[in-house]
Order: C-alpha cells, then structure tokens, then sequence
C-alpha cells in the first residue's frame, strides 16, 4: 500500500512534465526554424505525458464524471472550435480574397481598362518607387493592381540604401516612380510633386508594354548635324532615344524622295544649306497628312523653309538672343531659360534650367485652326541682337528687340478631314546646339528634347481615358439658427430625456 501511495504521489508530477517538454519542443522548433526530430520529439514526449497525467486523474477521482469537468470540457471544445473556424475563415480569406467597394463612385475599385490591361499582361511589369516614404494611398493603389494579375509586382527602394540600382535607373530626384518590363524602363512620375494616380498608372502601363513601332527620321544630306560622332554631333540624343525604344534612321530625301510611311517622327536637326523645293514639299505633304516636324535651326542660316515655317505662323529673326543677366557664369550669347510655357513638353520642368548656345528667337504670327505654344521664354534682361558679327553684345534700342524672347515653340493643326482626329504637330527651335554631345546631358536640355520628340510622337493619343474618381460632397449646410438647435438638441434636449426616462423607470419600481 506505501508503495501504491508513493507512485499516486509522482503521477501528479506528470502534469508540469507535460507542458513543459511541449514549450521545449516549441521554443526549439522557433530557433531553429524547423521541425527537425529533436523539437518534434519533445513536442510529441509533452502531449504524451499530458495525456497519461489525464488518464491518471480520471481513473484516481473520477475527474471526468464531474459537472465542473464537463463544463470546462464543454468550454474548451467550445473555444477550439471558434478558434478553428476563424482560422479556417482566414485561411479562405488569404487564398481567396474578395473586396466590396461599398463607396457610390467605386473610389477603391480599378475602372474596368485599368483590370483588363493588367490581366491580360503578356510579361512581368515592376513599378519601382525611389523615396524613403512609403504614402499608404500610393501603396494600397499599388497592391490593388497586384490583386489584378500576377504579372504585376511593385517595390520601394530608399535610395540612399541602395544607391546602386537608383543609379542604375538613372534617379535624380526622391520619388522618382519608374515602371520596367523587361529592358524598357520608363520614369512614370514623382510621387513628392502628386500622388500616384490611375489614370497616369494605367496609360504609363499601355505605353510600356505597347507593340507600336516608333521610327524617328533624321533628314541628312544639307550639313546637318551628324548621327554618329564628331564636332556637333547629336549621337548622345540618339542614344537616349535608344534608350526609349525609339528607332532611329537617317533619311535623305534626294536619293528616296519621298518621306516613309513609318516615320512617326522627322527632325530636321540644323541644316547648313537650303532644302531643295521638292524636299520642303515633301515635309508639307508629310505635315498634311497628320506627320510631325521637329525643327532646329540655328541662327545666321538658311534652310529654305520660311514658305512651310509661314503657313503655320512661324516667323525665324535671324537675330542673336541675348541674356544679359549671365547668372549661370554663360557667356551673354547663352541664354538660360528659366521660364517655361503651359505645354506638356514642358509640364514637368518646374523652376529648372536649360540653355542655348548661339540662338535666334522666334516670332509667332496667329494663323487660324492653328494653336501655337511658347515653350521657351527668355528673362527680361534678355534681348535680340540684330549685329551678328558684332564683338560688344551692347543693347542698342534703334536695332535691337528687348525681350522676353520666345527660343522654342509647339504648334498644332486638326486635320481638315472631318472623319479624321489625328493632328498635325511642328515644334520648332531657333538653336541646336543644346542637343549636341556635351551639352545634351546638361541640366534639361536633354529633356526639352526627348520632351519633344515624345510629344510629337503622339503618345498621348494612345492614352486610356479614365475618369479620375471623386467622392460625392455629402455634406449638410446649416446655417447658424439650425446648428444652434442642433447643439441644443444634442447636449441639452437629448441627455434631460435620458434622465427623465431613467427617473420614471426608478419611480416605477418603488
């Protein structure tokens, strides 16, 4: 009977035994980050134990035949089987989500463009933000469009800590939003100047992965600016075109005659002789039928196009702009524009600088069904020298126009076939040298070019048109008698009704 009483004194160690081998086992399991056999053995020694201490005390006590046991039992399956439910629920909720926009405008749901094209994605897209921040609004936007398809993925890159890939992508500036798929990169937006919307997602998404080939044609053969390398060549602005996935080809009209039908783009990039006429009829024909003309002409030359160049209002001085300011230490023949036109060349260029090495100003004259932009404007210290061979760049006011000078324009024209949308575009600069190698890459002059070639690309034509949603205003106008007898009713009528209720019911009761 001692004997029999002794091991009826150990059983009930069993119980510290068992649940102390189980957080062993667990603990074990969470450092190593696996269940390898010794975790799984203690785990499975702790359940073992529990189960013989359980056993023990139900022969010994009868523990299982008591109310209070039965009620703990019940408690406890009761607990597992919520706790398994909502489990069960969350893992449903993970592997198969579903989200209600309750909102009458559908603010959190992607227009149905917007769905379409990302699941019917063809290759992986990565929208890659360079900022410290992450704006929940961008991010739950981001993961709205992940739900969409898998080919989509986004990541934030702070690039302080990752200064190489923010090189790689050529990063200027903290929230620069880039989208890649494949070797196309594309900069999107900067996300510290405006929230990342869905309008400009979707569009920068079409424009990425679109199959559409753009040619750019350079016109060769009058001492224009050469392709390939060399004293004012312009190979760092094909290169950067390269880069935008636009083909570049020069392009004699001579020898071919006749502008083709897959130049989406014709730069005529300082010429030093004039165009033959059948050349310049060529580049009219070309802008009839909905072509785009980028052109370059630099002062104290003439190309032969003032008979194009006037049916669109454009007037070329012959004159040297001149920025007399000088305070970006440039020579006066220099100027430096600061100061841009409402356009979407320009859009983005904020207070930032550009300059123009040898330049004329331009004059624009109204002509109708045609809208001209300034995209260039000098300061007011600026003028337009008439003396091209002078040495002394003094203003003289007998000769001279005082600016603000125009150095760069952008017009368009509506094709006159009624059936037809398209437009004809012409941009047009007095200077060519700010495309050149070595100044190409400095500050936005390179940008003031690609800027332009994009527009006249009509990239924007392609766009998706998306609605930018709004939340209704729901909001109650009061005017002060109501919110008078609103505040009255809420801190005075409503609290004596609590009260006199809650007498009454006390009254009653006696």
């Amino acid at each position: 009977m001692k004997i029999i009483a002794i091991k009826k004194k150990y059983w009930k160690y069993l119980f510290w035994l068992g649940p102390i081998l189980a957080i062993m086992g667990l603990s074990a399991a969470l450092v190593a980050g696996s269940w390898s056999s010794v975790p799984l053995a203690l785990l499975i020694a702790g359940i073992v134990f529990s189960g013989l201490w359980l056993l023990f005390q139900a022969r010994e006590t009868n523990w299982w035949g008591r109310r209070s046991t039965q009620a703990g039992t019940n408690a406890i399956a009761a607990t597992l089987a919520v706790l398994v439910i909502l489990g069960l629920i969350n893992f449903l909720a993970t592997r198969y989500p579903v989200r209600v926009d309750l909102t009458e405008t559908k603010l959190f749901t992607l227009a149905p463009q917007s769905q379409r094209l990302v699941q019917n994605l063809q290759q992986p897209v990565k929208v890659w933000i360079f900022d410290r921040n992450q704006n929940p609004q961008d991010q739950d936007l981001l993961e709205n469009y992940a739900r969409q398809g898998k080919s989509f993925s986004f990541e934030y890159v702070d690039p302080q800590v990752q200064p190489g890939l923010a090189a790689n992508f050529g990063v200027k500036n903290l929230g620069e939003v880039y989208l890649e798929a494949g070797k196309r990169r594309q900069l999107l937006q900067t996300v510290n100047e405006q929230p990342l919307s869905e309008v400009r997602l979707t569009n920068g998404l079409q424009q990425i992965t679109s199959t559409r080939t753009t040619k750019v044609y350079f016109l060769q053969g009058h001492g224009e600016s050469s392709l390939t390398g060399g004293q004012g060549a312009i190979s760092q602005a094909l290169t950067a075109l390269k880069d935008k996935n636009y083909i570049s080809e020069p392009l004699n009209l001579i020898q071919q005659r006749v502008i083709p039908q897959d130049a989406t783009v014709l730069v005529v990039a300082s010429p030093k002789r004039s165009l033959f006429p059948q050349e310049v009829k060529a580049l009219t024909d070309y802008l009839n039928r909905g072509g785009s003309l980028l052109l370059m002409i630099d002062p104290n030359t003439n190309p032969g196009l003032d008979s194009l160049l006037k049916t669109w209002g454009v007037q070329l001085e012959n004159r040297l702009a001149v920025d007399a300011s000088n305070l970006q230490g440039f020579g006066p023949a220099v100027p430096v524009i600061a100061q841009y036109g409402q356009h979407p060349i320009t859009k983005d260029f904020g207070n930032g600088i550009s300059f123009y090495p040898v330049a004329q100003p331009i004059d624009l004259v109204p002509v109708a069904g045609i809208e001209a932009i300034p995209l260039l404007i000098t300061n007011e210290q600026s003028w337009a020298e008439s003396d091209l061979e002078t040495k002394d760049l003094q203003f003289n006011p007998e000769s001279d126009r005082s600016g603000p000078l125009f150095l760069g324009v952008a017009l368009s024209r509506k094709l006159k076939a009624p059936s037809n949308s398209q437009e004809s575009r012409l941009v047009v600069f007095g200077d060519s040298d700010f495309a050149t190698d070595g100044v190409f890459d400095k500050q936005l002059n390179g940008d003031v070019f690609l800027n332009s070639v994009s527009w006249l690309s009509k990239q924007d034509e392609q766009l998706l048109s998306i609605r930018p949603k709004e939340a209704k205003n729901r909001r109650i106008n009061l005017n002060t008698q109501q919110a008078n007898i609103l505040s009255l009713t809420a801190l005075v009528f409503v609290p004596l009704i609590g009260f006199a209720t809650a007498t009454l019911l006390w009254w009653r009761r006696r």
